[in-house]
C-alpha cells in the first residue's frame, strides 16, 4: 500500500479541503489508477475538518473499487503503526482514521 503524506494545509477547514482538492487529489487519483492501494497520511487538525476528510476518502473508496484508500491523520509511530495495519488488512477501505 503506497503512503501519500499530505501537507501545507491551513487550519481553516475550508481552506483546507480546497487546497487538498486542487494540490492533491489528482496526485491520490493517478495513484489508484495505476493499481496502487493508498493511505493518505495528513497532519492531526481539529473536529471541524472531519467532515471533508470523510468525504473525500469515502468517495474515493466507492469511486476506484476494488482499489483501497484509506485516510489517517496523527503524527510518528501512532500513523505509522495504523498505516502499517491497513495495508495488511485488505477488507478495509474507505475509513478516516485519527491517531
Amino acid at each position: 500500500m503506497k503512503q501519500i503524506a499530505v501537507d501545507g494545509l491551513p487550519d481553516d477547514p475550508l481552506a483546507a479541503a480546497s487546497l487538498f482538492h486542487q494540490h492533491w487529489l489528482a496526485h491520490v487519483e493517478d495513484t489508484l489508477a495505476k493499481g496502487d492501494d493508498v493511505t493518505i497520511a495528513l497532519p492531526s487538525a481539529g473536529y471541524e475538518h472531519r467532515e471533508w476528510r470523510l468525504a473525500v476518502v469515502a468517495g474515493l473508496a466507492r469511486k476506484h473499487t476494488p482499489r483501497r484508500v484509506n485516510m489517517v491523520a496523527g503524527e510518528g509511530a501512532a500513523l505509522d503503526a495504523t498505516a502499517e495495519y491497513l495495508a495488511i488488512a485488505p477488507g478495509i477501505t474507505g475509513q478516516y482514521l485519527e491517531t
